[in-house]
């Protein structure tokens, strides 16, 4: 170490021989990574720097996965899109997009018909289907096996290739009507399409979301959570750092001979935490990978293409880890603290007004519409939860003080002792309290944003437990007589068929029928319009969608249909007949909806709700890592009390102490800022709920969260004390 202190001594004169330096970074280099290894919680920091690097470098390539994904959707996006124009003699094709759906998952379907035999097939086909076939997504096959879905729109010809789908999860369907072109031109539903090659939003890119908002989510519930584990990884073990350091000033080493040391201690289980997270990327460019729980699948080509900045992205992470390690500890010009630096015997106020200008934030959002309030809500939310362990440890020292002088008086040294630790070190509180408070928040915003159904979904919920299958809309504009006549002829055995006109300038929407379809639901046969009165439960639920005041009538031979207000009922005898009524329906009209009531609802609720999965993705890793981060801290907070509290054994002479100390001093702050996040979490998602006027908030989610957090606290102070118990056993004086 003399040569530090050589190379320091005299500023103005010559520098060493470079041999000599590089002699000096790497004896350094090697005092680093010798340290790492042999002081009293270093194992500790070492994985805990493993972790976090492991977590960054996710991030990282996660961020990576995202560009490139997005990257390969536009491309085959607009590589599939079809080239409009409203002349005949340069199309090549009739094109009509519809909309299906399997479960309550909406996919598109595309209706093709060649006008030239040399014409190219759309991107993903290898020829076009033949009159009357169909070529389905893998996806769309997989998830629609229960519901038949390879014979609802016709002869199933095989599946769709990558390159025509924008994901291997999207559900897409090409179909080619059994009709000739000539017939199909009757209808002005079509288009024509001189080819593809242009962006259209179809399938998958209809409910898709800007790459920017799915990395700021991304950044936001989980980048940040990973950066709060690098933090408190780099400043676990600082007691023997201070020691290091100190000795370090002492000979004269600079702040590089410092951040020298430093990266020799850190830079082995940072580079395999970086080196160990490209594993799952490595997989995911050799298979396509589905992610949990969103049903995504990655396409592995795309990933593939985006090796140089995945490369790229490795080295970056570990210098942002390394990095941070570095400057994270730093030491006091005057050489009277060692330790990194950290606020001690007082929080900084502007913790305390910045998570108060948040919470002022979310409430003023209110007043502004549209993006403007979407920023404000996000960036106070941001705010408020940052800074909240902060106010909740200001709560706790306020407390300490109470506590440390009932513990005097009432002469008990574990409450007196506890009681002043809290208010000599909130930052410990901070530390243990921000996976608590940010996963209460996390699980509270993911619980309200889920329950986001909205009035008419509900309602259509509630229907389909009444009724489920048992009334059936089927409607299109191409529905002609004949094509009336020949689903009635295809329909399952006993089902009944209805035509129902909503016009807006008739009294009450109008439902006809046979006399025998009308004997179904339990009603009169009227030659003349009347209310319909008793009925069913199906004629309930029709009753509940149109309107109460509902009215019926036999209808004539030919059940007639308004073009404009009307559409076509269908009551199957039996449920579980949905399947068989859309393949008659489809095999008479091509691009018919086919649907339950309220089904459009459920479907708008299930994008929604899938939308959401990526919320629950990533807030669930970004709560594992925040979690990470707090038993880590814990376990740092462990090893200071260890080797403080163990001198107390020979005073006291009872391990009681220990669990008292470690209880003042760790459970009771963390109840306090369990009970303070639980009292804003809930204001929060109420708020949320009031502004948007949709979703629900669960008391029974917040009660059990607290109660998780509740029992967490408990544990952190009793493996406290109990640590604290089996160090004192061992304890023995020393000069130090």
């Amino acid at each position: 170490m003399s040569a530090i202190g050589e190379r320091t001594a005299a500023p103005g004169s010559a520098a060493p021989p470079t041999g000599r330096g590089g002699r000096l970074w790497g004896q350094l280099l090697r005092i680093g990574f010798a340290t790492g290894r042999g002081g009293p919680g270093d194992r500790l920091r070492f994985w805990a720097l493993f972790a976090a690097a492991v977590a960054v470098a996710v991030v990282a390539l996660g961020s990576v996965a995202a560009i490139a994904t997005y990257d390969g959707r536009t491309a085959r996006d607009e590589a599939r899109g079809p080239m409009l124009t409203d002349r005949r003699q340069d199309a090549v094709a009739l094109w009509r997009e519809s909309f299906d759906a399997v479960g309550e998952v909406q996919h598109s379907v595309i209706y093709v018909s060649p006008l030239k035999a040399d014409a190219p097939p759309p991107p993903g086909l290898t020829r076009w289907p033949a009159p009357g076939e169909a070529v389905l997504s893998p996806e769309l096959v997989r998830r629609g096996e229960q519901e038949r879905i390879t014979t609802r729109y016709g002869h199933f010809a095989g599946t769709i290739g990558k390159s025509g789908l924008v994901s291997p999860s999207e559900r897409f369907a090409y179909v080619r009507p059994a009709q000739p072109a000539s017939e199909l031109l009757k209808s002005d539903s079509w288009q024509y399409a001189t080819g593809f090659g242009r962006a259209y939003p179809m399938g998958e890119g209809l409910n898709g979301r800007p790459l920017g908002q799915l990395l700021l989510t991304l950044g936001v519930l989980t980048g940040l959570p990973a950066l709060s584990l690098l933090v408190v990884a780099a400043r676990v073990g600082s007691r023997t750092r201070d020691r290091r350091s100190g000795l370090l000033q002492a000979l004269g080493g600079t702040w590089r001979h410092r951040a020298v040391v430093n990266t020799g201690e850190a830079a082995l289980p940072i580079a395999a935490g970086t080196v160990l997270a490209i594993l799952p990327m490595l997989v995911a460019m050799s298979t396509d990978l589905r992610i949990p729980p969103t049903g995504y699948l990655l396409n592995s080509g795309d990933l593939r293409a985006a090796w140089p900045m995945t490369v790229a992205a490795l080295p970056a992470s570990f210098a942002v880890s390394l990095g941070a390690v570095v400057l994270l500890h730093g030491v006091q010009r005057d050489g009277t603290a060692t330790r990194p630096r950290s606020f001690t015997s007082r929080i900084p106020r502007w913790r305390l007004y910045g998570c108060g200008a948040g919470i002022a934030l979310v409430a003023i959002s209110q007043y502004f519409r549209g993006t403007p309030g979407l920023l404000a809500f996000a960036f106070g939310t941001v705010a408020m939860w940052a800074l909240l362990p902060s106010v909740a440890a200001a709560a706790g020292r306020a407390l300490g003080s109470k506590f440390a002088a009932r513990g005097f008086a009432n002469g008990r040294p574990g409450q007196l002792i506890g009681g002043r630790w809290t208010v000599a070190h909130p930052g410990v509180v901070v530390r243990l309290a921000i996976a608590m408070v940010i996963g209460l928040g996390l699980i509270c915003q993911i619980q309200v944003w889920n329950s986001r159904l909205g009035e008419k979904a509900a309602a259509a919920r509630a229907s389909e437990a009444r009724v489920g299958d048992g009334v059936l809309t089927v409607y299109s504009r191409d529905i002609t007589p004949p094509a009336i006549r020949d689903l009635a002829g295809s329909l399952p055995a006993g089902a009944a068929l209805f035509s129902l006109d909503t016009d807006p300038e008739q009294p009450a929407p109008l439902l006809q029928g046979s006399c025998d379809a009308l004997r179904s639901l339990g009603l009169p046969c009227p030659t003349a319009a009347e209310t319909a009165e008793g009925g069913d439960r199906r004629l309930e639920e029709i009753r509940n969608w149109y309107g109460a005041q509902l009215r019926i009538r036999v209808a004539p031979k030919d059940l007639p249909l308004d073009r404009l207000y009307g559409q076509l009922l269908v009551i199957p005898e039996a449920p579980g007949q949905q399947a068989a009524v859309e393949r008659a329906a489809l095999a008479a009209v091509p691009a018919v909806n086919v649907e339950t009531l309220g089904e459009n609802w459920l479907t708008g609720a299930s994008n929604k709700a899938r939308l959401n999965n990526w919320i629950l993705l990533f807030g669930s890793l970004g709560l594992a890592l925040l979690l990470l981060a707090g038993t880590t801290s814990a376990a740092a907070e462990f090893v200071r009390v260890r080797h403080v509290l163990a001198p107390l054994a020979v005073l006291t002479g009872s391990d009681r102490v220990f669990r008292s100390v470690a209880l003042w001093h760790l459970t009771v702050p963390l109840l306090i800022a369990t009970f303070i996040t639980g009292v804003v979490s809930a204001w929060h998602s109420l708020f949320f709920i009031a502004v948007v006027q949709e979703g629900s908030f669960s008391w029974s989610v917040l009660a059990g969260a607290m109660t998780g957090c509740a029992v967490l606290a408990v544990a952190v102070g009793l493996l406290g004390g109990r640590t604290a118990a089996r160090a004192a056993h061992h304890w023995r004086p020393a000069a130090d």
